[in-house]
């Protein structure tokens, strides 16, 4: 391998950063999936199918939603704004799914955390 090649410091710490920070987001999002369903029978408010299947699809629809939307506003503001502003919307939404003791609170803490690295896709043509 050529020495130009290789990535220099700063890139493979940012780049390590990177991938933990969507290494722990997947884990977060998707560790739930085999039990979520067992575990929303037992809540107290006892949430109707389409509920807990609400909960667990919620996420994939919100990130349809809003990845053109935010990607046009990272065009505007820039990318990394919109970025940190998705961790923060994950952060949030995180928080208030594990704290949550009925479905509606999960619903709505799986809605927040809308895909804060699919934010950042350009709408522009990049030439």
């Amino acid at each position: 391998m050529v020495q130009k090649d290789r990535m220099s410091p700063n890139e493979i710490k940012a780049s390590s950063i990177l991938a933990s920070i969507y290494a722990l987001r997947m884990l977060g999002i998707f560790l739930i999936l085999p039990i979520f369903s067992i575990y929303a029978t037992e809540l107290p408010s006892q949430p109707s199918i389409f509920q807990i299947g609400l909960a667990l699809g919620i996420y994939g629809l919100t990130q349809a939603i809003f990845q053109i939307p935010f990607g046009m506003v990272s065009d505007v503001i820039g990318r990394k704004k919109v970025i940190y502003f998705g961790l923060v919307l994950f952060i949030v939404g995180s928080l208030c799914a594990g704290l949550a003791n009925d479905i509606e609170l999960i619903i709505l803490g799986r809605a927040i955390p809308v895909s804060y690295t699919h934010l950042t896709l350009p709408t522009k043509r990049i030439v």
